[in-house]
């Protein structure tokens, strides 16, 4: 292979990947120097030229003329007047020679071995370049498309082709992808893995929540509306807290839209995630009451120092304030910083009874409907009747009427 032909198809290799030519002619300098160490044990005393449009390349070796019974005539840029004299017989003691090396000096395994050299530099910068790319764009929504779905992660590819991942943890619940699909998440985080940069991308994230309404109300991209904090259940249920110094701007109002029309596009981006959007406010109680809706909250009691807070509510309020599954009092703990203990505000406890609907966390959903089936639906209504009554009015066996009976007496406790 020859100097032109090696040359070129390396600088062919460098355009597809998008290498520029500074970077290009370092690495062709680079693989030679390294072939002349090789060779000559140091490339001090040498030059190259490169012209990597033409396939040019010139290897100068420069050497200063002793005399042959010199002590220096064995250094590396020394050459004795004999040696000299049969590059050019006019050559005299202290004159410098330049000698050019070609390729074929370096023997035909060498040239090979330098062909491979600069094949996996270009593709070793193309790696290191990709990553640092990405690193520079974590926390921001990218999008691609799925062209390979794994039980552990699902792959896509990048508007350049690159290969990036959102693993199952990263997924919503609820997420479903076909093969072509295009995808929007976030990066989340970008890995060396064995010399190759792993993308990670997000869908959960709270970022991805954030960088949404970013790019659906125009307020928030323009800094006018802040996010204060996010907090998500992935596709399930989220709590923004938001808030504005300009007085004439509503920030709820403002990212919710007309009829909802701003937070719509978000909320099917992610799988029909309910999205609470609240008025952020430096008064500690009034922020716990908005972060608790839709619960009505009848009084609280603060803890800083245990970081706990004590909300009391009316009966009626107490499931809204929990929600489904806990999440709502789960969330808005997250969203104000807060352990919250929800209490029962009952009064008098004679007069007070609880609805049965309220035990939906402690007692199965079917033990209920079979207890208001025969028209028990409070708690007291239950607790008035004897195991035996109940067990005759009821399909309910014994132990399980015995453990009813035991979480709705706790609640009166």
């Amino acid at each position: 292979m020859d100097t032109a032909v090696l040359i070129e198809s390396f600088a062919d290799f460098a355009k597809q990947k998008n290498i520029d030519r500074p970077t290009m002619i370092r690495i062709l300098e680079d693989v030679f120097r390294t072939m002349i160490r090789k060779k000559f044990e140091t490339d001090e005393n040498f030059d190259i030229i490169i012209n990597a449009d033409k396939g040019d390349l010139e290897i100068w070796r420069f050497r200063e003329i002793v005399d042959d019974d010199s002590e220096d005539i064995w250094d590396h840029d020394k050459i004795s007047l004999s040696e000299a004299r049969k590059i050019e017989p006019d050559f005299e003691i202290g004159e410098e020679v330049a000698e050019e090396i070609t390729l074929i000096d370096f023997g035909r395994r060498a040239v090979m071995t330098a062909r491979q050299t600069l094949i996996q530099k270009v593709k070793d910068l193309e790696k290191d370049i990709l990553f640092q790319k990405y690193k520079d764009l974590v926390g921001e929504i990218i999008s691609g498309e799925v062209y390979q779905i794994l039980s552990r992660e699902v792959l896509l590819i990048d508007a350049e082709g690159n290969e990036i991942s959102i693993p199952k943890n990263e997924q919503i619940p609820k997420d479903r992808f076909r093969k072509g699909d295009q995808v929007r998440a976030i990066v989340d985080r970008v890995e060396m893995i064995n010399g190759n940069p792993k993308i990670i991308l997000s869908r959960t994230s709270p970022v991805f929540l954030e960088r949404l309404f970013e790019s659906e109300v125009p307020e928030v991209y323009d800094g006018l509306i802040t996010i204060k904090k996010v907090v998500r259940e992935p596709g399930e249920r989220a709590k923004v807290a938001v808030e504005s110094y300009d007085d004439r701007i509503d920030p709820v109002g403002a990212c919710v839209g007309m009829k909802g029309s701003r937070i719509h596009s978000i909320v099917r981006e992610l799988q029909n995630e309910n999205i609470d959007v609240i008025n952020y406010t430096e008064n500690l109680d009034l922020y716990i009451t908005r972060a608790l809706s839709p619960a009505k909250i009848t009084s609280i009691k603060i803890n800083e120092e245990e970081k706990r807070v004590s909300v009391y509510l009316k009966p009626d309020q107490v499931s809204l304030a929990i929600g489904k599954g806990g999440q709502n009092i789960k969330l808005a703990s997250k969203l104000v910083g807060l352990e919250i203990d929800v209490f029962r505000e009952l009064g008098d406890f004679e007069e007070e009874d609880v609805d049965l609907d309220e035990f939906v966390d402690e007692i199965e959903d079917w033990v209920l409907d079979e207890l208001k089936r025969v028209g028990l639906d409070t708690a007291k209504s239950v607790l008035a009747l004897t195991n035996e009554e109940l067990g005759r009015r009821t399909d309910l066996e014994e132990e399980t009427i015995e453990n009813v009976k035991k979480v709705l007496k706790q609640e009166f406790e």
